[in-house]
Formats: C-alpha cells, sequence, structure tokens
C-alpha cells in the first residue's frame, strides 16, 4: 500500500509545540547547517561522449553531466582552444572577454537562444558547459541526403505534402518552403531581438549556428564571436559567406549585421542553395553581397520571387547598406512588411500551416 505524506511548506508541530522530526538529529543538522552557512561547493564529473563540432575556436562535445544518486544530465561543452593566441595572457584575456558576454547571455533566458550554464577553467584552458539540443543544425538539414532519407521512410502520399509544404529539393540542397523557412526565421529574430536589447551582437549567425529542435523550434548558438558593444575588442572573427559587407570590410559591425547574415541564410533556405556558393575571393564575395538585392529575382524560385512582400523583406534584410535594413530585430518581425505579415498573408489566403508541428512531424520521419 502507498502512503501519500502532504508537505504544507511548515514543519510538523507536537501537542506542546516542539518540532517532530523523523530523521537522524545528526542528519538534520547537515541540513540546517548548509542552509545557514549561504555558500556550497562540489566537483562536477563529465564524461565526453562525442564529438558535436570543431571550428576556429575549439571542440564541441556531447557530454554527461554526472550528479548523485544516479543524476545524468546531457550536456554540450566547448573546449576553447589556445592555438590562434600568441601568448598565455592574450588566451586569458580573450576568455575573459567570451567569459563576460557569455555571463550576460545566461540572463537573458529566451527560448530561441542557447542557454549557457557554466565558464570553467581546466589546467588553464577554458571550457564553456551549455545546453545539448537535440536535434539538427539547419546546413545538416537541408544537405541533400537528408532529404533522400526522408522520401525513403515515408508513404508517396505523405512525399507529395512534404514536397508541398515544408521542404522540397533544390539546385544544390534542399529548399524549405516560405512559411517553414518563415518560421525558422521569425524564431532566430526574436533571438537576436533578445541579444541586442542587451548591446550583444551574435556576429556568427549561418546556418550551421541555427539549430531545429525536435521539438519544431529554432535557437541561434555558438555565442564565442559574439560582441559587447560596450567592449568591442580589437579584433573579430566571422565567417565570411555570411558576414554582413561592412563586417568584411573591418567597418563597424552592428546589430544590423547580424540581420544581414540572416538574411542570407533564410535566402539559402528559400532558394535550396548558398548564396554566395563558390565565391573564393575577397573582392567578389563583396561585390555579390553589394549586388545580391538585385540578383534575389534570379536566385529564388518562381513562388518566392513573385511575393513582392516575401521579395521586400529579404531586401529589408540583405540590404548591402546597413541603414537600408530593418531598424531592428523586432521591427523585422512586426512592421508591415516583416515576417509577421507574411505569415498573416499565407493565413488570410488559407495557406497556412502549424509550422513547429510540421518541422516536429518531419524531424521524426528521419529518424
Amino acid at each position: 500500500m502507498t502512503t501519500t505524506i502532504y508537505q504544507e511548506g511548515r514543519p510538523t508541530i507536537s501537542v506542546d509545540g516542539q518540532a517532530i522530526s523523523r530523521c537522524p538529529q545528526e542528519l538534520f543538522s547537515h541540513y540546517t547547517d548548509l542552509i545557514q552557512d549561504g555558500r556550497m561547493s562540489w566537483t562536477e564529473s563529465h564524461h565526453l561522449a562525442r564529438r558535436l563540432g570543431a571550428g576556429g575556436q575549439g571542440v564541441v562535445f556531447l557530454t554527461t553531466r554526472c550528479g548523485t544518486d544516479g543524476f545524468t544530465l546531457p550536456v554540450a561543452v566547448k573546449i576553447f582552444s589556445p592555438e590562434r593566441y600568441d601568448s598565455e595572457r592574450l588566451y586569458e584575456e580573450g576568455m575573459s572577454r567570451i567569459a563576460a558576454v557569455a555571463a550576460r547571455v545566461a540572463q537573458i533566458q529566451q527560448d530561441n537562444l542557447l542557454d549557457v550554464h557554466n565558464f570553467v577553467e581546466q589546467r588553464r584552458i577554458r571550457l564553456m558547459e551549455m545546453e545539448w539540443i537535440d536535434g539538427y543544425d539547419l546546413s545538416r538539414l537541408l544537405a541533400p541526403e537528408m532529404l533522400e532519407r526522408t522520401q525513403r521512410s515515408v508513404s508517396p502520399e505523405r512525399w507529395t505534402y512534404l514536397n508541398n509544404v515544408i521542404v522540397t529539393a533544390g539546385p544544390r540542397q534542399s529548399r524549405l518552403k516560405p512559411g517553414i523557412a518563415i518560421a525558422i526565421v521569425r524564431e532566430c529574430l526574436a533571438a537576436l531581438a533578445a541579444l541586442h536589447r542587451q548591446n550583444i551582437v551574435h556576429s556568427d549567425v549561418k546556418s550551421s549556428n541555427i539549430m531545429v529542435k525536435r521539438t519544431g523550434n529554432a535557437k541561434i548558438i555558438d555565442i564565442g564571436s559574439a560582441i559587447a558593444l560596450d567592449d568591442t575588442p580589437s579584433q573579430r572573427t566571422c565567417t565570411p559567406a555570411y558576414a554582413a559587407p561592412e563586417v568584411l570590410e573591418g567597418r563597424e559591425c552592428s546589430p544590423r549585421s547580424d540581420l544581414a547574415s540572416l538574411g542570407y541564410v533564410l535566402v539559402e533556405m528559400l532558394s535550396g542553395q548558398p548564396p554566395f556558393a563558390g565565391l573564393t575571393t575577397f573582392r567578389d564575395l563583396l561585390e555579390a553581397k553589394r549586388t545580391l538585392v538585385h540578383r534575389l529575382p534570379e536566385i529564388l524560385p518562381p513562388e518566392v520571387a513573385s511575393s513582392e512582400l516575401l521579395l521586400n523583406f529579404c531586401t529589408g534584410l540583405v540590404a548591402a547598406d546597413p541603414t537600408r535594413r530593418f531598424p531592428s530585430a523586432e521591427a523585422a518581425d512586426l512592421v508591415p512588411e516583416g515576417a509577421a505579415s507574411f505569415h498573416r498573408q499565407l493565413i488570410v489566403s488559407g495557406l497556412a500551416s502549424e509550422y513547429e508541428n510540421e518541422i516536429r512531424l518531419w524531424l521524426e520521419e528521419l529518424e
């Protein structure tokens, strides 16, 4: 027979006014000492399970955080490499700046932004502990083999629906249907708006830094290149293919620079090809970014290029001149020519869908 104990938030009192304690006195003393001391410390152990990714800053592993009484939790740990620093002092200065930004990001607690748990040192090497996100990064999700895997796992009727509503083949990789692509972008805009309100620029928005969770939601990850605008470093890192023109030219990096990067990701999702694929020189890359707005009608598929609202939205993100982009991530979503208006247009036309659920079901079919 199961016994239920009702807890009311206060100790049980006997008839003589004494609190009743059923546990050993020594154990209860440890409990009260912990509460009164006001400070606790313990050692965590992590087991590296598998490598999730690597880049110029270091390597990210999926690890298992092990607690007491059999508690385990999958988390991601980024181990920052000192390789690109000329001295240990410069490495420590760089890590101190990243840690300061990470601490600010950790307090934002926005659902579409990576959760940061801790920043620690092991043998003078810095590590950042973050949430592990169960899903796929966008670059992997758009890879042609993922679409092939989907086709093998679904019925012909479901395959037709997927191609009409969610995802279909593109020139180089899969392309997402406009409603799905805009749903992902809107969640990224929400994450960027939260960052920008704290005067932080992500600085490395790209398809591989956007995770699509099995829940159907999107998250922006990898804040290792993020910049606090009130403490800008003398050196910045970026991914050239996704960096705004002003960043490539060494000019000011601003919240609007993040919008341009997200715009390039949107063009990639809608067209089924990275907009600057095959460009290897700085001059060619910069010229392609400056002329992208004029080339959108030929890059995007007809169903996208025929939508004036969608073309204007893309233009408001990727305009070469930062002052011609949307003034903020929040505005990009909410102004009359923004992302929310496009979704409302789909609703009025009877073409809207439950986007998060559609993405969730698609990811289930990839298993």
